[in-house]
C-alpha cells in the first residue's frame, strides 16, 4: 500500500492532502482522475457536501478470500436523494458463489455467469464517486473490499473518506456513558444494524442484502441522524473517518 495511506480508524487523517499526493503519483487513468476532483474541505457544512450512498454485496466478510457481487450507489444531499441517478451493478466474482452467499443476498449462478468483471465498471464508478462523501453502513466491508478489489486489477487501490451511519449510530448507542451503564445492568446491547437503525429513527424496512436498496435506506438512514442529533452546519470532518 501506498506509503501515504491515511489511517482508517482515525479522523484526523489528511485526506485533502492524501487525494494531492495520489492524484499526481496514481498510475492508472480512472484512479488518477477520481483524486483529482478535490473533496470537500474538512470545515464544509454537511448540508453542503454531496454525497453517495454505497452498499456492496459479497460473497463473504474477508476481503483476502470473498469478493464483490453487487454494487448500489444512490447519490444524495441532505434535502434530495437523487433516485434518477442511481446505479446497480452485479459483477462476476473470480471464484463460483457458494450456497450459502447465494441465500444472503439472492444473487443466483446464472446472474454472476453473465455479469462483467468489476474491472469493467470501474471506471464509472470511480467517476461517480469523484468529489462526493461516500456513506455506507459499516465501512469494514466498503472500505477494505473496494480498496483491495481495486488493487487487483489496476495494481493500486484506492482509500478515500467514508461516513458510516452505523459508527454514528456506535457513539450513541454502543459508546456512550448510558450504553455503558447498559452493559453494567447485565442488558444486551442496543442494535446497531441498519434495519435496527432505521426504526429507531421511525424509517420504514426495506428488503435488506440488495445492494441498491441497502444504499438508498442508508442514505435516508443519514438524512434522520443528521436531523435528530447534528445540524446541516457540522462540519463534514467531525462525520467522516
Amino acid at each position: 500500500m501506498h506509503g501515504l495511506r491515511p489511517r482508517a480508524k482515525t479522523k484526523q487523517a489528511d485526506w485533502p492532502g492524501y487525494f494531492r499526493a495520489r492524484a499526481e503519483k496514481a498510475q492508472d487513468a480512472a484512479l488518477s482522475a477520481y483524486f483529482q476532483v478535490p473533496l470537500p474541505a474538512p470545515e464544509t457544512p454537511i448540508g453542503e457536501v454531496p454525497m453517495v450512498a454505497l452498499d456492496m454485496e459479497t460473497t463473504g466478510l474477508d476481503e483476502r478470500r470473498h469478493a464483490i457481487v453487487s454494487i448500489g450507489l444512490v447519490p444524495f444531499t441532505l434535502e434530495r436523494i437523487r433516485l434518477a441517478e442511481r446505479r446497480y451493478w452485479v459483477v462476476k466474482p473470480p471464484r463460483p458463489l457458494s450456497e450459502s452467499s447465494i441465500a444472503y443476498h439472492h444473487i443466483t449462478h446464472s446472474e454472476v455467469e453473465c455479469a462483467p468483471d468489476l474491472d469493467a465498471v470501474l471506471d464509472e464508478l470511480l467517476a461517480r464517486l469523484a468529489g462526493k462523501i461516500v456513506v455506507v453502513h459499516f465501512r469494514h466491508i466498503e472500505r477494505p473490499f473496494l480498496d483491495a478489489a481495486i488493487k487487483a486489477r489496476r495494481g493500486e487501490g484506492a482509500l478515500f473518506p467514508m461516513i458510516d451511519t452505523m459508527s454514528l449510530e456506535a457513539r450513541l448507542y454502543r459508546q456512550s456513558l448510558w450504553s455503558r451503564f447498559r452493559r453494567w445492568l447485565g442488558r444486551p446491547p442496543v442494535s446497531i444494524r441498519l434495519d435496527a437503525s432505521r426504526q429507531r429513527h421511525g424509517l420504514p424496512s426495506y428488503q435488506s442484502h440488495h445492494a441498491l436498496t441497502d444504499a438508498l435506506a442508508t442514505a435516508e438512514l443519514f438524512q434522520a441522524q443528521v436531523a435528530s442529533r447534528y445540524t446541516p452546519e457540522t462540519p463534514v470532518s467531525a462525520l467522516w473517518t
